[in-house]
């Protein structure tokens, strides 16, 4: 009787749950979670703060299932380098765990799936947005950019910042230039979370000949257009508040405290730009950042938070009316 080898038991599901489990890291839902936050921020605002729950709902399936899809041809694509690097060597692909052919077959009927929720419950251009998100991040990041150029992670940060389009885009039927601006912020903001990512890691980059910035430039130059980034990021998001005006104070001070953090962090990397311990605590703060700037842009955009500030403000300037009216008049 011929033993069983780990590499043999790795090609073959011993059930239904591990093929589920299989399928489920092939979409990378870690990744899925921050777009989604996101979509769901730019629908409020789009609402005003009052979302439908089933436009929300069918919005956020519809987004995840396009990102799902996208992921699950970057690791059809990948398979010979993620098979390279310890990190990823245990992947549904590399490992054997899923076919290739299946893993196509999975993200074409996931695509498919996404494009005619969008359409039915939401409408065509939100669903357009979404397919153009997987046309972007699969032919123009992982084809074209990722193996070719160290620009890969800027041009190709549009595609992680296409779902906030999707979300407004499915509330108003249209894009405004605050959508734009939200697109604008992710946009600025992925190069300093991505290559935070690319200095803690660039050895396995390296190794599989991925020109990332910090395997081609170095850990000095890639602090430095992380600093520059993140310097550019945060005027970018009070753009929301000012001149567009449909943020209002409580997002403007939660972008200008979670923004200064961001800095600090960035400047302290750029004082040290080969101490991992650094570049791995930007890189998880800048995932809480763009977590909590999204529900900054939530919570400023309900209606009991304007009715607050409205009596705060009131009784604010109440208060100093008083004050002034206390002191004599010579």
């Amino acid at each position: 009787m011929q033993q069983t080898t780990w590499t043999d038991a790795t090609r073959h599901h011993q059930n239904l749950w591990q093929l589920i489990q299989s399928y489920w890291q092939l979409t990378k839902p870690r990744i899925i979670v921050l777009l989604l936050i996101t979509t769901a921020g730019s629908m409020w605002i789009a609402a005003e703060g009052s979302v439908d729950p089933l436009l929300l709902l069918v919005t956020l399936l519809g987004g995840g299932l396009a990102a799902a899809s996208a992921n699950a041809i970057n690791c059809l694509y990948d398979r010979d380098i993620d098979y390279e690097m310890e990190r990823t060597r245990h992947r549904p692909l590399p490992s054997g765990r899923v076919q290739p052919r299946d893993a196509l077959i999975f993200a074409i009927a996931l695509a498919l799936f996404s494009f005619s929720l969008l359409t039915v419950f939401a409408n065509l251009l939100s669903a357009c947005l979404a397919m153009s998100g997987i046309v972007t991040y699969v032919l123009v990041y992982t084809h074209w950019l990722k193996r070719h150029s160290t620009q890969n992670i800027v041009i190709g940060g549009a595609a992680g910042a296409i779902p906030p389009l999707v979300g407004w885009a499915a509330v108003t039927g249209e894009l405004s230039w605050a959508a734009w601006v939200f697109f604008a912020i992710i946009f600025l903001w992925t190069p300093p979370h991505f290559w935070a990512l690319a200095m803690m890691i660039q050895q396995d980059y390296a190794k599989v000949g991925v020109p990332m910035l910090p395997v081609v430039a170095g850990d000095a130059p890639t602090a430095r257009q992380i600093w520059i980034y993140t310097l550019l990021l945060i005027p970018m998001t009070l753009l929301m508040v000012f001149p567009l005006h449909v943020m209002g104070a409580v997002y403007g001070g939660i972008a200008l405290l979670l923004g200064g953090i961001f800095v600090n962090k960035a400047w302290s990397l750029l004082q040290a730009p080969s101490d991992q311990g650094l570049a791995r605590s930007l890189f998880k703060y800048s995932i809480f950042y763009m977590m909590l700037l999204s529900a900054g842009m939530v919570v400023d955009s309900l209606p009991i938070t304007h009715t607050l500030v409205s009596v705060l403000t009131d009784h604010l300037s109440t208060t100093i009316s008083t004050i002034i009216n206390s002191f004599p008049i010579h």
